[in-house]
């Protein structure tokens, strides 16, 4: 691969960035309130004031963390803090225990409260990224007991909302593949941002890497099961113990990798080489393009009714992960998947007129009217994530090639 086209792409993907940044702050700010909108249709506009509560901490998240790789800038640090803010006076249920809401108004009054734990998860990501990039010691004490409070949770400790699980106990119970992978996520995070706890850090991400793949990876199957039974056995006979999520394997794949350049686990690295062919095998339509939001393991029909759908993140992901393996392995072939998926964003979910990424395509690619921008699951959180992600580790991939180009002619 030519070196020029690895600069061009890098290029793009940094003029990319700050399109995408500038959609955001322009249409999802809230000057009022404070915090993120994230329900834009297609050309910014609002459609619904609600506010999802762990987008606020996935966006105050994404622009601290750019922050963090270009420098900090007056706007990008300004959404980050009015989402942190917003967060801390209208999201933390402090009635039960610190858990966060799911949703609340455009002013911040709760509206509901779920038992999975990932807003508590971005909510500790976010004051921790913040926090290594202005040194606010009150977000870093929020961070850490937020860390903590998950940890818990996904450790079988009591839901102090009294929620207690979807099904129970006694009758079904196991376990699902994004707790452990998100707290990898996290427990990177923590380990830039929070050195004074390195060593409890980096026993946790090992931890969270071997019950991610000792539970839901499956060599027989050449599978990622979600959701698995206590001491990992497949449960092919429900649907839910069937399904697979093509997008789990690349995001869930690049956190593996993260964790296996830190430690130089290769078994580790190994792993991950066999996610992706299997992702690719299970979720890539070879008729449209794109992976597939849902599939089954056995071939057999999805419940999920937008099983065979293009949601954008998945994209995103196999874009970071081909492109992880590619810098860490040298492999062409993960080089040529990073282009083919990135070729498929640009003709599918670019939108040339008003910016951004569709959220969501049938099938065969085309938006679903009217098309969005975002969503209570939607936001920039992704896109910034992937665009930054890209044009670094591009940067990291021309360095090197530009380092072996220079031990070459000192041999010679």
């Amino acid at each position: 691969m030519e070196q020029s086209k690895l600069a061009q792409t890098r290029a793009w993907a940094r003029e990319e960035l700050e399109r995408c940044a500038a959609f955001w702050l322009k249409n999802g700010m809230d000057p009022v309130h404070g915090g993120i909108y994230t329900c834009l249709d297609r050309e910014g506009r609002l459609y619904s004031t609600d506010k999802s509560v762990w987008m606020q901490g996935r966006c105050a998240w994404a622009f601290s963390w750019l922050c963090r790789l270009y420098g900090p800038r007056e706007e990008w640090l300004a959404a980050a803090k009015s989402c942190l803010e917003f967060l801390e006076a209208h999201c933390v249920n402090r009635e039960a225990g610190g858990r966060l809401y799911f949703t609340v108004t455009a002013e911040g009054k709760p509206l509901r409260q779920r038992r999975y734990c990932y807003s508590e998860a971005f909510y500790a990501m976010a004051n921790a990224e913040y926090y290594g990039v202005t040194g606010d010691r009150a977000c870093l004490e929020r961070a850490r007991r937020a860390y903590e409070l998950y940890w818990a949770l996904i450790h079988g400790a009591p839901d102090p909302t009294g929620l207690g699980p979807k099904t129970i106990p006694e009758t079904r119970s196991g376990h699902g593949f994004g707790p452990p992978i998100i707290c990898l996520n996290m427990t990177e995070i923590f380990l830039r941002a929070d050195p004074e706890r390195r060593a409890l850090y980096e026993s946790r991400a090992a931890q969270c890497a071997e019950e991610a793949l000792r539970y839901h990876m499956r060599e027989d199957l050449r599978c990622l099961l979600e959701t698995v039974g206590p001491d990992g056995e497949a449960m092919l006979e429900l649907s839910e113990g069937r399904v697979l999520c093509p997008g789990d394997y690349f995001e869930g794949g690049w956190f593996l990798l993260e964790q296996a350049r830190r430690s130089g686990d290769e078994a580790l690295r190994g792993a991950v080489e066999k996610l992706f062919a299997w992702g690719l095998e299970t979720g890539w339509d070879e008729e449209y393009g794109g992976l597939y939001y849902f599939t089954d393991c056995l071939g057999k029909p999805p419940e999920s009714y937008d099983h065979d759908m293009k949601f954008w993140w998945p994209q995103f992901e196999l874009m970071i992960c081909a492109l992880t393996l590619y810098r860490d392995t040298g492999k062409e072939t993960y080089l040529a998947w990073f282009f083919r998926a990135l070729d498929y964003c640009r003709t599918h979910l670019r939108d040339e007129e008003y910016g951004e990424y569709y959220g969501y395509l049938h099938r065969d690619g085309t938006p679903t009217l009217p098309a969005c921008k975002g969503s209570t699951f939607k936001g920039p959180f992704h896109i910034l994530r992937m665009l930054g992600k890209v044009e670094t580790l591009l940067g990291e991939i021309l360095e090197g090639a530009q380092g072996e180009g220079s031990e070459g002619a000192n041999t010679d």
